[in-house]
């Protein structure tokens, strides 16, 4: 799958090169109104469809697919929010409509049938007139069946937030790639079901505008795994070594089950004394050993550390992080390892001397990058690529749509995980594979792509009623 996510000015420019190229604007206006008209109809059986044009190209889409539904026998109304520009493309269409023309209005005759909305793409950059917004949440409210021309209107297609407020979806059809917003929440799910329409704009274009932002598609991380060879030991595999906590045992013993099934060679537990019992009973491959922590990451047959999870909001922790940070080798940093540094990222940024993870949840990233321009930047694509840079480290900002940022700008969005995946220990299982990647010599960035990726095929696999460690078990057949 070719997964680039293209941004509303990206859209724009691949637009513009393929017109550049000979495709004359209104030919692709006509196959993008054709493919929002063939997606009606293959969804939905025939009833009326009112089609709310604005005077953009979102519109021009709209006069094309009612054109052509009621070329098909469909009844079709359109209303129009203003003229289009003359001699624009849209102006074109327009012209072909031979329909009549209503004005949009708030209070205007919704029907019992499809609403179309081809008002506003996903380049709008304010929030909707207070009357066009009325109108479609009166649709929403009359639970009538929404299709979407591009995004619904007002939602930011490069971030995925409401300029304000957007309606719901029930279909979006948009065209060549999707956008950010599509997979971003919130826009994921105010998108409904999304369909990406080809309209003859050649791939050849993306080698121009290099995009920045993917899909965290299998095909892109899977080939990257790492595979043992003939000669391979345990100790060509990587050894990771988790710092495991006094109190809450159970977050690093996940973490380490994790690990083990994602493949690391070695997987130490570094513990207080008086709990060993307890982490020595869980599986017996895990090592378990009391040594001091800077015993345990002075050795350098150890090839990355996991620090965070359990390992409690204090001043030892804090220490751990920065003496794991000062070895130069691959460490992840999750839940208290992050929570150590609220308001004191800084701290960290100076710290990092070698391949770094960092795997915030929005509630930890909002403390950690507290009082910097970071937490101000408009959505969650762009806090987490602008806190990568900062760092110069690889970010894994979770949630429903959990995003991947590399200190260059490079960012993938996880669009497959299942809901099922929101139970307590889900993310130190995350941590785990993360670490054991990394521990196997994946960079980090590669790394972070795959982990979310196995997590989130675990997830799928073990379906409805799954918690955390039913998602290592699954690990195996995902891998």
């Amino acid at each position: 799958m070719n997964s680039p996510l293209l941004t509303p000015s990206e859209m724009a420019e691949a637009d513009r090169l393929t017109i550049a190229a000979g495709t004359p604007g209104v030919v692709l206006m006509e196959r993008a109104g054709a493919a929002v008209a063939e997606a009606i109809r293959q969804r939905y059986p025939r009833q009326d469809v009112l089609i709310l044009c604005g005077p953009g190209n979102n519109g021009g889409d709209g006069y094309v697919a009612g054109r052509l539904l009621r070329l098909a026998g469909w009844p079709v109304r359109l209303a129009a929010l203003a003229a289009p520009k003359p001699g624009s493309d849209a102006a074109h269409h327009a012209a072909l409509w031979q329909g009549p023309v209503e004005p949009v209005a708030e209070d205007m005759a919704l029907g019992d049938g499809i609403v179309l909305d081809a008002l506003f793409g996903a380049g709008l950059t304010r929030p909707l007139d207070p009357p066009v917004r009325r109108l479609l949440a009166r649709v929403e409210s009359q639970r009538l069946p929404l299709v979407a021309v591009d995004v619904p209107s007002g939602l930011d297609g490069a971030t995925g937030e409401p300029l304000g407020w957007a309606p719901q979806a029930d279909l979006t059809v948009t065209f060549y790639r999707a956008k950010p917003g599509h997979w971003i929440m919130p826009g994921r799910a105010l998108c409904g079901r999304l369909i990406v329409a080809d309209i003859g704009i050649d791939d050849a274009v993306l080698a121009t505008i290099r995009p920045t932002i993917r899909l965290n598609d299998e095909s892109d991380w899977r080939a990257l795994l790492p595979r043992p060879g003939l000669a391979s030991h345990k100790f060509t595999r990587g050894h990771l070594v988790i710092r495991g906590g006094g109190t809450m045992t159970g977050a690093a013993r996940l973490s380490a089950r994790a690990a083990r099934r994602a493949g690391a060679g070695l997987v130490s537990l570094c513990v207080p004394e008086n709990v060993a019992a307890i982490y020595a009973g869980d599986w017996p491959g895990t090592m378990v050993e009391t040594t001091t922590w800077a015993e345990a990451i002075a050795d350098r047959r150890r090839t990355a550390f996991l620090i965070g999870p359990g390992n409690g909001v204090d001043g030892g922790t804090r220490a751990a992080t920065l003496a794991a940070l000062a070895t130069g080798r691959p460490v992840v940093l999750d839940a208290d390892a992050l929570s150590c540094f609220s308001g004191d990222v800084k701290i960290l940024v100076e710290a990092i001397a070698g391949p770094v993870i960092l795997t915030p949840h929005v509630g930890e990233f909002a403390r950690l990058f507290k009082g910097t321009g970071v937490v101000a930047l408009a959505g969650r694509l762009a806090q987490a690529r602008a806190a990568a840079a900062w760092l110069g480290a690889t970010v894994v900002l979770k949630g429903a749509d959990t995003i991947i940022a590399h200190p260059s700008g490079q960012a993938a969005v996880e669009g497959t995980a299942p809901p099922t995946l929101a139970t307590a220990g889900s993310g130190d299982v995350l941590a785990g594979i993360l670490a054991a990647l990394l521990a196997q010599g994946m960079p980090a960035f590669e790394a972070a792509r795959a982990a979310v990726g196995l997590h989130a095929a675990a997830g799928r696999q073990a379906g409805r009623g799954a918690i955390a460690e039913d998602l290592i078990e699954f690990l195996r057949s995902v891998i």
